[in-house]
């Protein structure tokens, strides 16, 4: 190390799940680290908001990939169990359509089987068993090949994959979109629309997302975790193993621009005028962020052009309430009546679709007996990113609301709310500068979207980039993912100056080898 550790400070803005990540690595290779974050406490969008005196999980709903954060931590000398009780999912969620009843789909693979062919028939139990292999051998040829390298290129994914998994190469389907993929699968168009839904974990329409997402199905059959304390807890035990190891975290610190000298980053400068000398910033925040000048015209260098349209957004209610009707699970899906016409709309017509998907989040079922009297309640649609450019009023979420309970009790799930709270797309546009209310960057529309998210470097020097909107994705396991490769890159270009000698370089990110997360979007 440096005689003088401070002049290798590296200022992370946001203390997202990335921004936490990377902190936690760069302090254990002895790295000074100081994350600012805007809000009161660290998180992004993992939050917490109180609903009639409880706290309710605003953001994720479930811990994925477990595994992957158990290496975050042992790298850093502790161990997850410590800081996080964790309750395995035996249902992954309960699906409605119209009167048709409610369909569980349990983690347990072969469970799962006996369960599509209880509900939709011998024959779809046996094509639902070959869609498992098949999202598994998916998986398997892209767990080193792309999800850990720090910006694969088409050529380089193919070239990895032929030597690591030569076998796994028909299994991309790079031209295909999920919808017309799970055509192959799924007769039933339920069946369709129930694994189509994995495009909405990126923010993207199923009609034009990649058929790679097919390996969702292999990562959630491999362990959904509920975190006792809520998904805000995950942030706390993040935050706090980073102060352990000497990180500063600052909340209520807003960032006003990233400072230049040299043509490189140099530092930070806070609301209120205080500045930060830095050796290197990492953003964990939406790259529009900086493309649109937000924090500064240096900053504003790191992005070119935008590549495909924004991904989604929502219109999300925190509530307390009581549920009649069918018992919900922890996670419950009632889908719209007409797929294609809900994304037409929301990507098409950049409107709320008339009659769309919700998704509930029940949260004190699932990990114990049902609760008796109020339970906190996550009700989610999705909604266009277009909250830099429209205002949603209270009458017009309020008729939203309205509308989305008549249909969850036109399937059998009645909620009988006494307090709700909404964050609309104008919500998170505020939340999150230069979103526009995206929740996940931009849309993964067509086989090249992956690989034009922004990676770890940016174009001037000393300014680095991770969080959902960058490579590898969205997503809480790979928020995370792309604060240790941010954490990992900036480590290396650190060791190629004279004057830095590592006191403990982290080793190379974990494979995520057997989950990733399914955020809570409908």
């Amino acid at each position: 190390m440096s005689a003088d550790r401070t002049a290798d400070r590296v200022a992370i803005i946001g203390a997202g799940v990335g921004g936490l990540a990377a902190a936690i690595d760069l302090a254990a290779a002895g790295i000074p680290v100081s994350v600012f974050e805007t809000a009161d406490a660290p998180g992004g969008k993992m939050r917490t908001l109180d609903v009639a005196g409880r706290a309710v999980d605003a953001g994720p709903t479930v811990l994925t990939y477990r595994e992957g954060f158990e290496a975050l931590f042992e790298n850093a000398g502790a161990r997850l169990d410590d800081h996080l009780t964790l309750t395995p999912a035996d249902i992954l969620a309960r699906h409605a359509w119209d009167t048709d009843g409610v369909f569980d789909l349990h983690a347990e693979p072969k469970a799962a089987a006996d369960a599509v062919g209880d509900f939709f028939g011998a024959k779809q139990a046996a094509l639902f068993a070959a869609f498992l292999r098949d999202s598994a051998r998916l998986y398997q040829a892209l767990e080193t090949s792309f999800m850990t390298r720090a910006r694969p290129s088409p050529p380089g994914l193919v070239g990895r994959i032929l030597l690591d998994n030569p076998a796994g190469l028909a299994a991309l389907r790079p031209f295909t979109s999920l919808w017309d993929a799970l055509g192959d699968y799924f007769p039933d168009p339920r069946l369709r629309q129930l694994f189509g839904r994995y495009a909405t974990y990126c923010g993207a329409s199923p009609f034009e997302a990649p058929a790679t997402l097919m390996m969702i199905a292999h990562l959630e059959q491999s362990g959904v975790w509920f975190v006792e304390g809520g998904m805000a807890r995950l942030a706390g035990a993040l935050s706090e193993l980073a102060r352990t190891l000497g990180a500063e975290i600052r909340c209520g610190a807003k960032v006003e621009q990233i400072l230049a000298a040299n043509g490189r980053a140099c530092g930070v400068r806070l609301e209120g005028g205080e500045t930060v000398s830095a050796r290197a910033v990492i953003c964990n925040g939406d790259p529009d962020a900086l493309r649109t000048g937000v924090l500064g015209p240096h900053a504003a260098r790191a992005q070119g052009a935008p590549a495909g349209p924004r991904a989604l957004s929502a219109m999300v209610w925190t509530a307390a309430g009581r549920a009649c009707g069918f018992e919900p699970q922890r996670h419950n899906v009632v889908f719209s009546p007409d797929y294609r016409a809900e994304f037409t709309a929301l990507f098409g017509g950049a409107r709320m679709a008339d009659d769309p998907t919700i998704y509930v989040c029940a949260q004190d079922r699932g990990a114990g007996p049902s609760p008796e009297g109020a339970e906190r309640f996550l009700i989610l649609i999705n909604a266009p990113a277009n909250g830099d450019r429209r205002a949603y009023p209270p009458e017009e979420t309020e008729r939203w609301l309205s509308l989305t309970l008549d249909r969850l009790k036109a399937c059998g799930l009645d909620l009988d709310l006494d307090a709700a709270r909404v964050t609309a797309p104008d919500g998170f546009a505020a939340r999150f500068p230069g979103s526009a209310g995206a929740l996940y960057g931009r849309a993964l529309h067509g086989w090249r979207a992956a690989f034009q998210r922004p990676g770890a470097r940016t174009r001037p020097p000393g300014l680095y980039l991770a969080g959902g909107a960058a490579h590898p994705g969205p997503g809480v396991p790979t928020s995370m993912l792309s604060g240790r490769i941010a954490a990992r890159t900036i480590l290396g270009d650190f060791a190629s100056t004279r004057r830095f000698k590592p006191a403990g370089i982290a080793g190379s990110t974990p494979t995520p080898s057997a989950r990733t997360d399914a955020s809570a979007s409908s």
